[in-house]
């Protein structure tokens, strides 16, 4: 007889899937303050097998966040629970707002508007933010998007929004399509990224750099985020997908 987890898996594999990370290589867009990927072989085919060696951050490509990647003695990669992986996902779809204004940050209004259309959003879920920043993937300057003066613009989640979500939602983790958190512009005037910060002092983990939200509908989805389990490290390359209702 087939067992109700079984029967589960049947069910899933029917609906759609939809990839939201990156593949990402030594060309790839990636955080200033990084070098670039190094992708080298070390045997081929000839050799009897084909093997690479990689060289990148923890933080490159779709990558996941841990707690301790900002917040001093808070919980390392390894030490995530796996059923904190797969979460009930929403997407809030900021993209023309971003399209109009590159600067552009969800505010506490932003949510409440989501929640009058879409109903409140339950805890434990995984909220992301949609801007289509993803869609200028891989063009670091356009992913940069700098001015004459050098000063980035990218969208980003502000402070309240999050103290929000996390406070009085109670959600469980976020993810976006830009490098940080903050709007570029926060960044710029804080000296700092408050937001990303009171996200992983939270104890819990981001996902930065997703793509194809445009994809997935406002609610209904389920997230998964695979990541390698590196001892004691402060993030990794993350292979997310939602499975859509």
């Amino acid at each position: 007889m087939t067992n109700e987890l079984l029967k589960a898996v049947q069910l899933i594999k029917e609906k759609e899937w939809v990839d939201l990370t990156h593949a990402f290589d030594p060309e790839s867009p990636h955080f200033s303050a990084f070098e670039a990927a190094k992708f080298e072989t070390l045997f081929d085919h000839d050799d009897g097998f084909f093997a690479q060696r990689f060289t990148f951050p923890g933080q490159y490509g779709t990558h996941l966040d841990a707690p301790i990647h900002f917040v001093r003695n808070t919980r390392y990669l390894d030490e995530l629970d796996l059923k904190e992986f797969f979460l009930p996902l929403i997407v809030i779809d900021k993209s023309r707002e971003a399209a109009e204004n590159h600067d552009y940050t969800l505010t506490v209004e932003d949510v409440v508007a989501f929640e009058a259309e879409y109903g409140e959003i339950e805890p434990g879920s995984f909220v992301a933010l949609r801007t289509d920043w993803s869609k200028r993937w891989p063009d670091q300057e356009a992913f940069d998007n700098k001015d004459a003066d050098g000063n980035n613009h990218a969208p980003g989640w502000s402070l309240e929004a999050l103290q929000f979500l996390y406070e009085e939602r109670k959600i469980k983790a976020v993810g976006h399509e830009t490098f940080d958190t903050d709007a570029a512009i926060d960044f710029q005037k804080n000296g700092s990224l408050l937001a990303e910060y009171y996200v992983l002092d939270q104890d819990t983990y981001q996902v930065e750099l997703l793509t194809n939200l445009d994809k997935v509908p406002a609610t209904g989805s389920i997230i998964i985020n695979i990541v390698p389990k590196a001892k004691k490290a402060s993030g990794f390359p993350v292979r997310s997908f939602a499975i859509l209702p």
